[in-house]
């Protein structure tokens, strides 16, 4: 499966270029069950490694364009009457697909924003009183403009939370933009990208997340730096126990794309800022966020 997952990024680096870390962090959130957030300027490719990902996974997606008059039926979907039954029959909305594009969440008001909140969460959708389980495997890619941009609304803390990894996709370097500008359009190679998984083969590969082993030292470890985030005096608050819990699976998935069966404290160090970046926040005194987690997760002891 190691070399699958290699296929499937090499597959995927030929269309979003410059950029490898981020495109492996994408993959792992996926394995570790987890949701995605990219915050970046616009036309760096972030719908488009959406789309790329969904293509090599081989999985349904549905794009939702994030407006300011988007309401939460436009998501989850309706109940519509049917005369010839005399009943309501519930029309599902595009969030019922494996891979859900929620682009530019943050153009979009927090009424409709909080209709992912249930789905993201419980991998359901209740309407009208009704319980609808969404597809499995089932990721949502956000994507989010600069909050300094015009007309964007914020996402709350509870939603931040829901989460797993935040991303940034960056400018390229200016080899892999020369690539861009003399290659070949980018939609067209996304048609040509072949499915090297499914989605009954990716369940099983989230499943072997759970078999990958953690020593107690690695989970003092954890442990350790969960606190620290807590202690911390630049930190207006630390990581949640769900944080926690999402840094050992994420922890846990990169250890398997390494082709490894347990986990390192390097690998705890590679996903920790992705994970912790959008949670913590750094009081007025203190250096970014980003500083301040790569100091916390060197001044941390390994046992």
């Amino acid at each position: 499966m190691h070399s699958v997952l290699d296929k499937a990024l090499n597959q995927i680096g030929q269309i979003i270029v410059g950029n490898p870390q981020a495109l492996r962090l994408a993959l792992c959130c996926l394995l570790a069950k987890g949701h995605l957030l990219i915050e970046d300027l616009p036309g760096v490719g972030k719908t488009t490694l959406a789309h790329a990902l969904a293509r090599v996974l081989g999985l349904e997606f549905n794009r939702i364009q994030f407006t300011s008059d988007l309401l939460p039926a436009d998501i989850i979907g309706v109940s519509i009457f049917e005369q010839q039954s005399n009943r309501f029959r519930f029309q599902p909305g595009p969030i019922f697909a494996s891979v859900v594009l929620a682009d530019e969440i943050n153009r979009a008001t927090p009424k409709a924003q909080s209709a992912l909140l249930e789905a993201m969460e419980e991998r359901q959708v209740t309407n009208d009183g009704e319980t609808h389980r969404l597809p499995q495997p089932f990721f949502v890619i956000a994507t989010q403009n600069p909050r300094h941009q015009i007309g964007t609304f914020p996402l709350p803390e509870s939603q931040l939370d829901r989460f797993l990894m935040r991303i940034e996709l960056g400018y390229p370097g200016r080899k892999a933009e020369r690539g861009l500008l003399t290659g070949g359009d980018r939609r067209t190679m996304l048609s040509d990208l072949q499915p090297t998984l499914s989605g009954p083969s990716l369940l099983k590969l989230q499943q072997r997340v759970d078999d990958i082993r953690t020593s107690t030292a690695l989970l003092d470890y954890v442990q350790d730096i969960i606190e620290a985030t807590r202690r911390h005096p630049d930190f207006n608050g630390g990581l949640s126990p769900r944080a926690g819990l999402g840094l050992l699976r994420s922890a846990r998935a990169w250890a398997l794309m390494e082709g490894r069966d347990m986990v390192l404290p390097e690998d705890v160090q590679t996903v920790l800022e992705p994970v912790a970046n959008h949670r913590l926040q750094a009081n007025e005194q203190a250096a970014t966020v980003a500083d301040q987690i790569r100091s916390l997760s060197q001044s941390v002891a390994v046992a």
